[in-house]
């Protein structure tokens, strides 16, 4: 990747979901995801995940172009929505984390 462009930005956030809850919270968690992938120029990718290991756990996982293409995401209604919604639904939310993509994703033939 040339030094002149940045590296796509990756969100990793993750949500234990309360019992008995875990469908209204992915209906609210499904809605954020595709209204960013289609409203969002910079949003590459925003996948929702729930742990086949503990299925009350649910994983977000998100590519932006940038750094500023995220926060861009944070001004969004959708979001907006998500965050009033999200907090009955859940008993916790864990650390998001940030990182730069290094490879390789579907650009990789």
């Amino acid at each position: 990747m040339p030094a002149s462009r940045s590296r796509p930005f990756v969100v990793l956030a993750e949500f234990k979901v309360r019992p008995g809850e875990l469908g209204a919270f992915l209906d609210l968690a499904h809605e954020d995801a595709r209204a960013s992938v289609a409203h969002e120029p910079g949003c590459r990718t925003f996948d929702v995940a729930v742990s086949e290991s503990d299925p009350q756990t649910v994983v977000f996982y998100e590519v932006y172009d940038d750094r500023a293409a995220f926060d861009a995401h944070l001004e969004t209604p959708h979001l907006a929505r998500f965050r009033a919604g999200f907090p009955a639904l859940v008993v916790e939310e864990r650390p998001v984390r940030f990182l730069s993509q290094s490879c390789c994703g579907a650009q990789v033939p």
